[in-house]
């Protein structure tokens, strides 16, 4: 893993740690989102109190299509799918994007991050103001999802400047 010129040294790193991290709580998420479905008794490790429950923001209806796909399709629809799973895909293409060097992969991690941290705050507003609850695997995420926008625009203005050099 050599350093590429330009491109900050602990970038590739971070990115790599915090897609990881993201991709465990996004996993863990649908994992309790899966149980409470089976079972309404199941008491997730992040179900500390009543207020303070991820259960109980995921099977919300904000835990599906972020709340609002439900209203373009019926609630059952395979288009309106758990956020979790959601996140599982975005940090996947976070990790495989960040392989790459190019202006179009450095402009297209900046444009996902900025849609990500868009919705981290919807989603923490609905969580603070209507459920009134909170959830340390969703406040987790959204801290992911702002050190990865700052991330990628890291890594965009270093492959702008290594575009400009080369040319």
């Amino acid at each position: 893993m050599a350093a590429t010129p330009g491109v900050p040294t602990w970038e590739r790193k971070v990115r790599i740690l915090l897609c990881l991290f993201g991709l465990v709580l996004s996993v863990y998420a649908l994992h309790v989102e899966l149980s409470r479905e089976k079972d309404p008794d199941y008491r997730a490790m992040c179900d500390l109190g009543e207020s303070v429950s991820c259960s109980k923001v995921f099977i919300s209806r904000w835990g599906r299509g972020f709340g609002l796909v439900q209203y373009f399709v019926a609630q059952d629809s395979p288009l309106n799918q758990p956020n979790s799973l959601l996140g599982i895909i975005f940090y996947t293409l976070q990790m495989g994007l960040g392989l790459f060097l190019s202006k179009k992969a450095a402009l297209a991690l900046v444009l996902s991050s900025w849609i990500s941290v868009a919705g981290s705050i919807y989603l923490a507003s609905i969580l603070a103001f209507v459920l009134g609850d909170f959830c340390m695997v969703c406040v987790s995420t959204y801290i992911v999802n702002f050190a990865l926008l700052y991330t990628n625009l890291k890594r965009r203005k270093a492959v702008e400047g290594m575009k400009e050099k080369a040319g």
